[in-house]
């Protein structure tokens, strides 16, 4: 209920700071005007309406999604100009077809040549032309085509010879930033993913091509370097949120993260030296497991205490070390868990409780599925 203190809640729950959010947002909309490029931001974190609004400025255009089930669901609330960064499913062309006959405009992404042979045989109706964007490996070592493959240039060049296509834009993901510790390693990657991208962009127009040009990783664009006002776009998305492992990175400081997972302690077991905990991995994930001191999580205000180990719907906890004091813990008690990886943790909650100074303001709905 709104007005109601978040300790209130039923656990385990996810809180989002709004004020937070906003601030959040707010700075990287600045970055982004200070470095003299278009912010597109990346919604797979969050995959709501209200948070989507935040990261646009209420404009509702020039968004990044993951899935078709993220763009049918912005499209429907009066989104517009999306594109789909996600190497096109063979599976998937139909309802991307009825997207881009559908919206004002709509972009996919491939980086195989079957790909573009698809599309080329599903024309759009009255006209329409697919908006595609070419999916460069920089560095990153996921989808993609490797930006020093000759291959590379010449699926750009196919691409925009082909009738019904136009060759809008070349994308690509440095994930590999998600590897450094510290600004000096994270512009060093995301100075090389801008820089190889500018060379591809020089082998087009060397051709006769002319596109726009996008990077991304909420740790690029939270330190963004020179070079990339050269670029048309960037589309981070973490960042509206952060998480732990952002802060380890550099991207952000823990004051900066927005989410929150509250628990409560269900049990004792001093044969162990352990709490029990009604948050699992159900209401978590897994992900960050093995890589904090803290186990799967931050405990905040308790740097005592690790979050040792999870199983769908429990978590143990226990002391750095020594033994613990019950005492301190009764049953009852709520403890708040900051994740590693907010956008796992996200995906685990139906709902997300959305607070301002510990009173919930509202609750968001993100939609789910592929």
């Amino acid at each position: 209920m709104e007005g109601s203190l978040i300790t209130d809640l039923c656990t385990p729950a996810m809180v989002v700071d709004v004020d937070v959010v906003k601030r959040n947002a707010k700075r990287m909309m600045e970055r982004c005007q200070g470095v003299g490029v278009q912010l597109r931001p990346h919604m797979k974190t969050h995959k709501t309406l209200e948070c989507a609004d935040i990261m646009t400025g209420g404009s509702r255009r020039c968004i990044v999604v993951s899935t078709l089930a993220e763009a049918c669901f912005f499209a429907d609330h009066g989104f517009d100009d999306i594109l789909y960064a996600y190497s096109i499913p063979f599976d998937k062309v139909e309802r991307c077809a009825a997207l881009s006959e559908r919206l004002s405009l709509f972009q996919v992404l491939l980086d195989h040549p079957d790909a573009l042979e698809l599309l080329r045989k599903r024309p759009l109706r009255e006209g329409r032309l697919w908006h595609v964007w070419l999916k460069l490996d920089c560095g990153n070592g996921r989808a993609g085509i490797l930006h020093s493959e000759p291959d590379a240039l010449l699926l750009a060049q196919a691409v925009s010879e082909t009738e019904g296509v136009e060759l809008t834009g070349v994308y690509a993901h440095c994930g590999n930033t998600y590897n450094c510790k510290g600004v000096v390693q994270i512009q060093a990657v995301a100075q090389e993913t801008t820089t190889f991208v500018l060379q591809f962009m020089e082998q087009l127009k060397a051709v006769g091509i002319t596109c726009k040009s996008s990077i991304g990783s909420t740790p690029s664009c939270s330190h963004p370097v020179k070079d990339m006002a050269q670029l048309s776009e960037v589309h981070p998305g973490n960042y509206v949120f952060y998480d732990v492992q952002q802060s380890l990175i550099g991207s952000c400081g823990l004051e900066d993260v927005a989410v929150r997972v509250l628990t409560r302690v269900i049990g004792h077991c001093p044969h162990r030296n352990q709490l029990l905990i009604d948050c699992g991995w159900a209401g978590l994930s897994h992900d960050g497991a093995g890589k904090l001191p803290t186990g799967n999580a931050m405990i905040e205000g308790h740097p005592n205490l690790r979050l040792l180990s999870m199983t769908q719907e429990h978590g143990r906890v226990e002391p750095m070390s020594g033994k613990l004091d019950y005492s301190a813990y009764p049953l009852g008690t709520l403890l708040t868990l900051i994740p590693y990886h907010s956008c796992a943790t996200a995906l685990m909650h139906p709902v997300y409780h959305v607070h301002s100074a510990g009173r919930l303001v509202g609750k968001w709905t993100p939609t789910r599925g592929w």
